[in-house]
């Protein structure tokens, strides 16, 4: 089932690249004016949680870096769209950036299938995407370097799981992933890091979504009688999920992504369910001055700490990565001599740096920077992946507290 996936994934991203292929590409050098940046957040569907403060942290970096006088002798323009958390939605719109708006850079994409659909439109254009996606097959898929990622790869999603459970003492863990390229991932994950560790799963489901029950997915995975379920899912299909096999009455625990077991699962499903629940997601680089920054901008704009939405510190990273380089490529670069020093501007060695300005100033001055995100380090792999470290929540009394933070 998992390799069906995968090479569905796969067929669908290589579909988009053909229909891509009569896109404007934007290789050759930028109206001198503005760089344009087109949003596909999740405002509706599974992401929707999270997809309004991505887009309010989008707009605190592009203030920032406007009202610092510009990168690169241009402002940063915003035309926004939601990528609705479908892939399909997500086409259409990044094709109307791309065509209409003359986007050179997309951000904010979510979930793996909006990301796997779209980059090959990017790619094809010649413009830069920045996600917060996992599927490893972003990875591999991106062939002109041009995609970069903010958020862990599943692989590593599943490493974290390995060692929650392994410090927790359990022997017997079983995987349920939600059918698409981020559920899958985070089990295969899960059990590639766990089989080197001599362990073995003991079952594993892989269920489609929008079914109104799971009871028959999930009745094979406990009749395998596991101590501990780890999961690639969502809230729809959790809150489904959880709510049956509270019914059941059967003694086993669950760790579960940070998109999955959030306080909307815990709204839905209330205490006594989600009670003892493990909820992994990436923490932010909390101790970075660019992160108390952001968070001061975020409370002001949302009335929230930014801690509420992790995502939120990667979008905002996305636009001071791009204006960094933008400044280190110089007046009227093209969007490939701006790419070129994304990771110039991001990875040692350099001086670090928090803010788009004192960046600014040192790179006026031709010296070398290292900026420290709020998200995470931001040491862009060969794969344009990085690597934040993970938090390990605990569901107790209807509150997600933090036990402990796992680094890969």
């Amino acid at each position: 089932m998992s390799q069906r996936i995968t090479r569905r994934d796969v067929l669908k991203a290589s579909a988009s690249l053909a229909a891509a292929s009569a896109l404007p590409r934007f290789a050759f050098a930028q109206s001198a004016g503005t760089f344009r940046i087109g949003t596909l957040c999740p405002i509706t569907g599974a992401g929707s949680p999270y997809g309004s403060g991505m887009q309010k942290a989008i707009e605190i970096g592009v203030a920032e870096v406007n009202g610092a006088g510009g990168a690169g002798g241009r402002k940063l323009e915003l035309f926004n769209e939601d990528g609705q958390t479908k892939p399909d939605a997500a086409v259409l719109a990044a094709k109307k950036l791309i065509e209409v708006n003359k986007v050179q850079a997309i951000f904010g994409t979510w979930s793996s299938g909006v990301t796997l659909a779209v980059m090959p439109l990017t790619d094809a254009a010649g413009i830069i995407e920045m996600n917060c996606s996992g599927a490893p097959a972003i990875s591999t898929l991106d062939t002109k370097d041009l995609v970069w990622r903010f958020q862990a790869t599943n692989d590593r999603f599943g490493a974290a799981f390995a060692v929650i459970a392994e410090k927790r003492g359990w022997k017997r863990p079983a995987t349920m992933a939600f059918n698409n390229a981020s559920g899958i991932g985070n089990a295969e994950g899960f059990k590639k890091a766990w089989e080197k560790k001599g362990g073995r799963v003991v079952a594993s489901v892989v269920y489609e979504p929008n079914r109104p029950s799971y009871r028959t997915e999930l009745q094979q995975i406990l009749a395998a009688k596991p101590d501990v379920i780890v999961t690639g899912s969502y809230v729809p299909d959790s809150t489904i999920i959880l709510r049956e096999w509270y019914q059941s009455g059967q003694d086993v625990k669950w760790i579960l992504p940070g998109w999955a077991a959030n306080p909307d699962l815990v709204k839905a499903l209330g205490n006594e369910v989600v009670e003892g629940l493990i909820s992994v997601d990436s923490v932010s680089n909390e101790n970075a001055a660019s992160y108390k920054a952001l968070d001061a901008a975020y409370q002001k704009a949302t009335g929230k700490p930014v801690s509420t939405n992790v995502y939120a510190s990667m979008c905002y990273d996305m636009v001071m990565c791009i204006a960094l380089a933008m400044e280190a490529a110089g007046p009227n670069a093209t969007v490939a001599q701006v790419n070129a020093k994304i990771r110039e501007v991001a990875n040692p060695d350099g001086t670090q740096v928090y803010s788009f300005s004192e960046g600014k100033k040192l790179l006026s001055e031709k010296k070398k920077i290292n900026y420290e995100g709020a998200s995470s380090k931001l040491d862009f792999d060969q794969y344009g992946d990085v690597t934040p470290d993970f938090g390990v929540f605990v569901i107790e009394k209807g509150q997600l507290v933090r036990h402990d933070v796992v680094a890969i």
